[in-house]
């Protein structure tokens, strides 16, 4: 009988011992792990389509936010700007910053909203009514460069405003696109030509002024004309001063005392800028300072070439010129470069020859991409320093002086 139990007891262990299996592991383990794989699997496919459908999301957001910016920056304005520079803003602040990132179009970038460059609040449009009889008008291209716009566009109009305190001084931008910006971004709203002339009108004035910051008679000085003259019987007199530079002259030698006293003043400032006492004490530490304009294909791009020969008969031997545009073709940057190396000058100091620090100074010139000048003043390798100065020539006391005289000089 007690083998009998034994035997039964045997039996049962070895029954159990085939149940449940061998190696640690249960006959059910190998069902149980690809029921939990088959439920992973499953979990990081939803988990993928959530994250796909996630980043198509921020897509869409972003891309709705880029044509409503594309849509903005037009040179036109029509009766939907307003809504639509209203519409632009609100959607983007709307965007999670990793949505902000996404935005691109055709003209859209992460910049256009996100950028800081400096406190509007510090800008005076200068849009008010009650002008009175005698305005004077300050026509400028304009930036989005709140900072610049502050030191240099403001700057040069206070000096008007103090230098004739009986006349009402008022703002008006050429460039819609800069308008457009500058209102969906910062809530600034600026009259362009057409808004500051009706706004002249209505408000009675009788002796209109128009003092343009543009640097030459170019394509932007002649639109300006185009527009005044519309408007030319709608006052009982209309002058327009002289542009930064003054009559653009027949050749590539001719200058004038409007053009001698802006290379005077835009080299005085960069040298002190840099540290030098003088021009010829940075000429002895081998350095150069070049000056880069926009350029243009207007005629008036003479006048680049004419800013070079006024550097030539002032002695400044180690001052150049240039342009963003390469217009005229020795003021491309290459040529630039080529002139300043040949002339033995080792330092660099680039400053805008543009009356404001905007886009072109920030980017074109001072930027970090390969085709900025920094950047290819350094790839060429022929140099051991290169700086720049980040400033427009309107914060210049000389040059708000110069506009000033020019602005008088139509008056009399």
């Amino acid at each position: 009988m007690k083998n009998k139990v034994v035997i039964a007891f045997m039996t049962m262990v070895m029954a159990g011992t085939l149940l449940f299996g061998g190696c640690g592991e249960s006959p059910n383990a190998g069902s149980q792990d690809s029921r939990t794989a088959t439920e992973n699997t499953a979990l990081q496919t939803e988990t993928g389509e959530e994250t796909k459908e996630t980043e198509n999301s921020d897509q869409a957001a972003a891309d709705k936010v880029a044509a409503l910016i594309d849509a903005i920056y037009v040179q036109e304005r029509t009766d939907d700007t307003d809504a639509q520079c209203k519409a632009a803003k609100e959607a983007w602040d709307a965007l999670t910053d990793a949505q902000k990132e996404l935005v691109e179009g055709e003209n859209a970038d992460p910049d256009y909203f996100g950028r800081d460059t400096g406190d509007a609040s510090k800008d005076d449009p200068r849009n008010q009514d009650d002008i009175g009889e005698n305005e004077i008008l300050v026509v400028s291209f304009g930036t989005s460069f709140n900072d610049s716009r502050v030191s240099d566009i403001k700057g040069i109009e206070d000096a008007l405003q103090e230098a004739n305190p009986d006349w009402s001084v008022r703002r008006a931008f050429t460039a819609q696109i800069i308008i457009n910006h500058i209102q969906a971004r910062d809530g600034e709203c600026i009259d362009n030509m057409d808004q500051a002339l009706e706004r002249a009108v209505k408000n009675g004035v009788k002796n209109l002024v128009v003092q343009p910051t543009h640097l030459m008679h170019g394509a932007e000085y002649d639109e300006l004309m185009e527009e005044v003259n519309a408007y030319q019987d709608k006052f009982e007199s209309v002058k327009v001063a002289e542009p930064l530079l003054g009559e653009v002259g027949s050749d590539a030698s001719a200058v004038n005392s409007d053009k001698e006293a802006v290379a005077k003043a835009i080299t005085a400032k960069a040298v002190e800028t840099a540290g030098y006492d003088s021009l010829d004490a940075a000429k002895e530490d081998g350095t150069a300072f070049v000056f880069m304009g926009h350029g243009t294909s207007h005629t008036a791009k003479v006048s680049y070439s004419q800013m070079q020969a006024q550097m030539k008969n002032l002695g400044y031997e180690n001052v150049f010129i240039g342009t963003v545009e390469g217009e005229p073709e020795d003021t491309a940057c290459e040529a630039v470069i080529d002139a300043v190396s040949k002339a033995g000058y080792k330092n660099i100091v680039l400053r805008p020859l543009m009356v404001v620090a905007g886009d072109h100074a920030n980017n074109d010139m001072a930027g970090d991409d390969e085709d900025s000048w920094k950047s290819m003043f350094t790839a060429s390798g022929k140099f051991e320093r290169i700086d720049t100065q980040i400033a427009g020539l309107g914060e210049i006391d000389a040059i708000q002086q110069l506009y000033v005289a020019h602005t008088a000089a139509v008056m009399k």
